[in-house]
């Protein structure tokens, strides 16, 4: 792109180069989510912020650079996106309803979603260390961690937006001791109507560019034993068992093990 954007609407490019659907109907939630960032007032305000297509505004390389117009707005409702060369061939109507994936770290601006989003994997999830309703996720809370974890450089939160949805997470929690700085530990979680799709190799890969990036050689974690299904994706992603933890979780009165399993990356 030879265009500089407002780095706000970076993210929205890359979503729409990831795209080839032929239209794409996207809600104001929707985009503020694939942002991370909310929309200015002018979005809200006028359909005609939509339809800029001269300097001095920027904004719309997001989607014409990608090759998208926007074809309909309805106020603070949803916006439609559409091939400037869509026509009605097969190829086109092959790809109308393909998934569009944009894996990014998360800004302050997606505190309040990324903290629905882990209290309904928590919800869902027979594996995860906190049950359903079992810990108060505020989004105060979620965008102080964000923020922090930002500053500090050796720890992220890594979305998974599906759609326009935020559907997974991943969080790299590094260390802020010297001689363990080279180390990050991992936590995955995902809703289970996004998997299945890719998504978690997609947030490993992430994680690990942005790891090697910070000069993080080894990632860990820990899954439990009885998830086959978790312990087979970190394996087949080059994790390597460590160890065991005996006894360590206890779930609806059942003991569970967890292994470790680890990943070096130089």
């Amino acid at each position: 792109m030879t265009i500089l954007l407002e780095k706000k609407y970076i993210p929205l490019s890359h979503y729409f180069q990831a795209a080839t659907n032929s239209s794409i109907r996207l809600t104001f939630s929707e985009i503020e989510q694939i942002m991370g960032q909310n929309l200015p007032n002018a979005a809200y305000l006028n359909k005609s912020w939509w339809k800029k297509s001269k300097p001095p505004a920027k904004h719309f390389h997001a989607w014409m650079d990608a090759g998208y117009r926007v074809t309909e707005v309805e106020p603070d409702r949803y916006v439609v996106f559409e091939k400037a060369d869509s026509k009605n061939t097969a190829a086109n109507t092959e790809s109308e309803d393909k998934d569009i994936l944009l894996i990014r770290t998360a800004e302050h601006g997606d505190a309040r979603s990324l903290a629905l989003l882990q209290k309904a994997v928590e919800a869902e999830s027979d594996f995860m260390l906190y049950g359903k309703d079992e810990r108060s996720l505020s989004t105060q809370r979620v965008r102080k961690q964000i923020i922090e974890w930002k500053q500090s450089g050796h720890s992220a939160i890594i979305i998974a937006i599906l759609n326009g949805q935020h559907v997974g997470y991943l969080m790299v929690i590094g260390n802020e001791a010297k001689r363990a700085q080279h180390r990050a530990a991992l936590v995955l979680g995902l809703l289970k109507e996004a998997q299945g799709k890719g998504i978690a190799k997609s947030l490993l890969e992430k994680a690990e560019d942005w790891a090697k990036q910070k000069g993080i050689s080894r990632m860990e974690l820990t899954v439990l034993e009885a998830n086959e299904r978790a312990r087979k994706l970190y394996e087949k992603a080059g994790f390597e068992a460590e160890g065991t933890r005996r006894r360590s979780l206890i779930i609806d009165g059942t003991e569970h093990d967890e292994i470790y399993l680890a990943k070096f990356l130089d």
